[in-house]
């Protein structure tokens, strides 16, 4: 097959993408007033199978959302609130005795619990202590579960999407660093502006009731995950990713004189394997069919930000994560250019590479 023939299945396909995604908003639309950027990282994230951690204060809607993105999709759809008596296999499922109608003897089974859906809601997930805490996360990295000795694989597409209040802290079980890794995106739900909020409260005190219809189901949702792999990433595109994942370590000889003063550990690597795959879902749900710089710039809040921890003295000068990375985008992006101008640019990602993370 010639390279004119593969570039017209690839055009046919994305088209096909963007055309499901229009659909899928859509049907979001129904429910869902404002919050567009929130929703394209939760479809960033479906698409480039990742899992999601919405931050933001009660009443912005965060599990409306998410309940109204699980009905457009056909999938199961679990919901789990988190607190504090909560136990592990209240999540994860359990062994069980049940008698065996044939020999008469007792035998052990497993109950699945809730986490066995394809989009699960962890809701409030800071409110239960680590070790249950440490049982969802163990699952969304292994996608299964192990109970007795045996594996019990988790649904395919498995999607998490946990909420997390961030202005009551008190009788609450921050998620550690090392945890809040497994998340690709860390997204931030702000407060809708006026004409937004006006709507909101219209049509939640009258009677109306909006149907959702399923428009995505799984086979289909790994198929885009799929395609998203497949988009290609040039060299120096992926240097850039790799660029401002490398500059945010203060210790490493990238790191500018503002890290080195105001952060204390940098994003590892899972940040620049998340930065280049969600760059390539966001490309693809933009229409293109290979990565460019603006798709890095897209996803580099949200993966980014829960993956930076500043000192003491950023929290005095007011710094938080988001202008850090807004610093190193403006720094990173002069450096590579520069480096790209005279011959210097490093050859991260060969074509072999371009579909791995």
């Amino acid at each position: 097959m010639n390279h004119e023939s593969n570039q017209q299945i690839l055009a046919s396909q994305v088209a096909a993408v963007i055309e499901s995604c229009e659909q899928l908003r859509a049907q979001l639309s129904r429910q869902v007033i404002g919050q567009q950027d929130v929703l394209h990282q939760l479809l960033l994230a479906l698409f480039a199978r990742g899992h999601c951690l919405l931050v933001g204060v009660p009443g912005l809607a965060k599990t409306l959302m998410i309940r109204t993105l699980a009905q457009a999709l056909e999938l199961e759809f679990r919901r789990i609130q988190f607190t504090p008596d909560l136990m592990p296999s209240d999540i994860t499922g359990t062994e069980m005795i049940q008698p065996d109608a044939a020999s008469g003897e007792r035998l052990f089974y497993f109950r699945p619990g809730p986490v066995f859906a394809n989009i699960l809601l962890a809701d409030e997930i800071n409110r239960t202590p680590p070790k249950t805490q440490a049982a969802l996360l163990e699952a969304m990295q292994e996608s299964s579960v192990t109970a007795g000795g045996e594996s019990h694989p988790l649904p395919d597409p498995f999607f998490v999407l946990a909420t997390q209040n961030p202005i009551e802290q008190e009788g609450t079980y921050p998620l550690p660093e090392a945890q809040l890794d497994r998340f690709m995106f860390h997204v931030q739900v702000d407060y809708p502006d006026r004409d937004e909020e006006l709507e909101i409260i219209k049509q939640t005190t009258d009677d109306r009731e909006e149907k959702i219809e399923a428009v995505l189901g799984a086979e289909r949702i790994c198929q885009i995950g799929e395609l998203v792999r497949q988009l290609p990433i040039a060299d120096h595109v992926a240097s850039y990713g790799l660029g401002l994942v490398r500059a945010s370590r203060p210790d490493r000889e990238e790191a500018t004189d503002l890290v080195r003063e105001y952060v204390s550990w940098g994003a590892g690597p899972r940040a620049g394997q998340y930065l280049v795959l969600g760059a390539k879902a966001h490309a693809l749900l933009d229409g293109r069919y290979a990565v460019e710089y603006a798709d890095i710039d897209a996803v580099a809040h949200p993966v980014m930000r829960h993956r930076l921890r500043l000192n003491f003295q950023a929290e005095a000068a007011g710094l938080v994560a988001n202008d850090v990375i807004d610093h190193l985008l403006e720094q990173v992006r002069n450096r590579e250019s520069s480096e790209q101008t005279d011959g210097r640019l490093p050859n991260v990602f060969g074509s072999e590479g371009t579909g791995q993370s």
